[in-house]
């Protein structure tokens, strides 16, 4: 993945994050699909695919932490 493509992803919300996820996950399993029915031209894609999920959902762990964090400097303690 390359790093303009990383940076698109941290400039969207929680919310595109999440339906990108599944979406990606989708795409994912019929890869699979295609590969044991031997008709997936390209194998390395389902690798490429795996590491795009890795990233999407260290992205939205980085957002999640971040939110608490911002929740808990803002209690006032």
């Amino acid at each position: 993945m390359k790093t303009n493509e990383k940076k698109e992803l941290r400039a969207k919300t929680k919310t595109e994050l999440e339906k990108g996820l599944k979406d990606a996950n989708n795409d994912l399993r019929k890869m699979k699909l295609e590969h044991q029915q031997a008709k997936l031209k390209n194998t390395s894609s389902i690798t490429n695919q795996r590491k795009r999920i890795a990233v999407i959902k260290s992205i939205l762990k980085e957002k999640s932490v971040i939110d608490e964090v911002s929740v808990d400097k803002g209690g006032g303690k």
